[in-house]
């Protein structure tokens, strides 16, 4: 059995300290010293509301938090020392503090690591939803920036994975820029449903202290919009609850998603089949045994970490599935997931960024493409029902002259009006018209739809909020 000396914060009760394997397998400040820049706001809050109530004088809050900001800095430093054998943060922090003023034995006062910890995530996903987002603005403006280059460039739409309508370059990056500020407005809010204090709720049923939850509250950054503190209303809820980050990773899960979605359209495109676009060399790598390649690695690696980061929801979704009001140890496990998916969101999204930054879309390529009549035969089938036929007879002539175009072999609009109208007697001699695709687009100026002033409209709208 251990015995070392050191003064954890629940050893009064037992004779025997730790077994060592114990120690290893039950210690979590590996991970939670994350949180320590949290812990010591969260410390100096509560420090604060204990010298007004008069738990502690003015002295000792002076010392404690003159111990608080000498940590933040050796903490900020790396040169603050932690020992598994202390267990997580919060005891790491509080023994270090006892070591530079005796007032710290005042500090944890009506408080419990439950509160503390539900205190120091809950300002831990604030500052987290706020550095995603602007994670996510920079790879909105990037995607931005290059469907306002080609906002006009006709490119394939595709559904399952054929040619289906002509769209821009515009329009579809576009769409995922549309994702993105829904993602955007997901961390918001998941950040509004972290502002809310927990601390003062103790273990599971607070403290008979004289505590004043607003002015910690207050002191954290708990407010409303009016400055008004927000106060978690139930004790056991507050500390027991996982919701929050089930919601940030969630989240996370989500913008993953879209930015994987995403990456498959631009690995496709950066192919040699489709050849729509080509990737900087700075986030790209070649092959130890080819020469001639040059692989998208930076998008491959998006697509795969997404996998991780589902799998990190599913991991809390699981661990607090079945588990009695209120703390468990179990829920010790809740942090590294919802840290490893903050780590891995923000350097995809910064990838993201970046590999767009230096994309260029092969212009050429994507108009040869979008040329194809075919793409064009739903604008036939509307050309019909503009001539009276009803739409699921049109739809029929249109399959029955690409069949015929077929077996003759030959495009789509070579086809002899005689042959034509012999599958459908209504078409006139301008029908060939539809295949141009400036027309194309120009009838397509409705909500949604790829028409030029439609696609500026929403470059225009989203420009106003990155730029804001």
């Amino acid at each position: 059995m251990a015995d070392n000396g050191k003064q954890v914060t629940w050893g009064g009760r037992f004779k025997d300290g730790p077994d060592g394997l114990m120690l290893a397998f039950g210690e979590s400040v590996s991970f939670d010293q994350r949180l320590a820049p949290y812990d010591l706001q969260g410390s100096l809050g509560h420090a604060s509301m204990l010298l007004a109530v008069g738990i502690l004088n003015q002295e000792e809050f002076n010392q404690i938090e003159k111990g608080l900001k000498e940590l933040a800095d050796e903490v900020k430093s790396g040169t603050f020392e932690w020992d598994i054998e202390l267990e997580d943060v919060h005891m790491n922090l509080e023994q270090a503090l006892r070591i530079k003023t005796e007032a710290a034995d005042k500090l944890h006062t009506g408080r419990s690591r439950n509160d503390q910890v539900a205190t120091d995530v809950r300002l831990f996903f604030k500052d987290a939803c706020s550095q995603l987002r602007e994670g996510i603005e920079q790879a909105m403006s990037a995607l931005l920036a290059l469907a306002k280059k080609h906002a006009a460039t006709p490119i394939p739409g595709y559904t399952h994975l054929q040619r289906a309508q002509p769209v821009t370059v515009g329009h579809h990056l576009l769409a995922y820029v549309e994702m993105l500020g829904r993602d955007h407005e997901r961390f918001s809010s998941v950040a509004n449903h972290a502002n809310v204090c927990p601390l003062g709720s103790g273990a599971i049923a607070g403290s008979t202290l004289p505590l004043d939850r607003s002015l910690v509250a207050k002191a954290l950054g708990f407010v409303d919009e009016c400055g008004e503190p927000r106060l978690t209303p139930n004790g056991m809820d507050a500390v027991a609850d996982r919701d929050l980050f089930v919601e940030f990773a969630s989240a996370c899960s989500l913008c993953s998603i879209h930015l994987s979605r995403l990456a498959e359209d631009l690995i496709l495109w950066n192919s040699s089949e489709f050849d729509y676009l080509r990737l900087p060399d700075a986030f790209t790598t070649g092959s130890s045994l080819m020469p001639q390649k040059k692989n998208p690695d930076c998008f491959e690696l998006i697509r795969g970490k997404t996998g991780r980061v589902i799998g990190n929801l599913t991991n809390l979704l699981v661990t607090i599935k079945g588990l009695p009001l209120t703390y468990n140890r179990d829920l010790q496990e809740d942090k590294p997931p919802v840290f490893d998916s903050f780590e891995q969101l923000g350097i995809c999204l910064a990838v993201t960024a970046g590999a767009l930054d230096g994309a260029e879309i092969r212009e050429e390529n994507c108009s040869s493409a979008a040329s194809d009549p075919l793409l064009l035969a739903t604008d036939l089938a509307d050309y019909l029902v503009e001539q009276g036929v009803p739409f699921r007879q049109a739809h029929h002539v249109v399959g029955s002259l690409v069949a015929r175009s077929e077996e003759l072999e030959i495009p789509l609009p070579q086809l002899s009006d005689e042959d034509a109208q012999s599958i459908c007697p209504q078409i006139s001699n301008n029908w060939r018209d539809v295949f141009d695709l400036s027309r194309a687009f120009s009838k397509r100026e409705k909500p949604g739809m790829p028409g030029p002033q439609q696609v500026q409209g929403r470059i225009t709208f989203w420009e106003g909020i990155l730029n804001s």
